[in-house]
């Protein structure tokens, strides 16, 4: 895994801002993507900038990705020539998949879902996400399922933290 680097999916960054790595519960959870960026292993994508931005001004999340983090973890994918290429390929593939409803196939093509994997496929990249595969799935097309398709390699928040070796301190209140 020398050569490759982890994209964040946005459900990873949405779902620890409002659950389990809070800002204020869990503040090295964002310090360590940073730090990881920065050494060139964890990175998103700009459709998925898009989306944290369209959330509230004032939110955590929105500050961070404004401010805290470099503007280059969120690589730039749109109108690079062999990510659209992927991406069309991807997007034809779950659109001609019998499987799926239609619903479903129009709300993949028309979210940031299908760039991090279209992105990962042609820089050798491991796409990270809280989704789970659902082969089976009529109604939602799973990241897992798309990144099984076409070979590229996908994890969870917990299995990337423990690939790069993160960990979280205690504080404790002595007084």
């Amino acid at each position: 895994m020398k050569d490759q680097f982890y994209i964040v999916d946005a459900d990873v960054l949405i779902t620890a801002k409002n659950r389990y790595y809070a800002f204020d519960l869990c503040p090295e959870f964002w310090e360590s993507l940073s730090y990881h960026h920065q050494e060139g292993r964890i990175y998103s994508i700009s459709p998925v900038r898009t989306e944290v931005f369209a959330g509230r001004q004032t939110e955590d999340l929105v500050q961070w990705a404004k401010g805290e983090v470099p503007q280059t973890f969120f690589r730039i994918v749109v109108g690079t020539e062999d990510v659209m290429e992927a991406h069309n390929e991807i997007v034809e593939w779950v659109t001609g998949h019998e499987r799926y409803h239609d619903e479903a196939k129009t709300a993949f093509s028309s979210t940031a879902d299908v760039w991090p994997v279209a992105f990962a496929r042609v820089h050798n990249a491991i796409v990270v996400t809280n989704e789970q595969s659902s082969p089976k799935s009529r109604r939602a097309v799973k990241l897992p399922d798309v990144c099984n398709e076409f070979n590229v390699e996908w994890v969870d928040t917990f299995m990337m933290l423990l690939s790069l070796g993160v960990e979280f301190g205690m504080n404790r209140d002595d007084s």
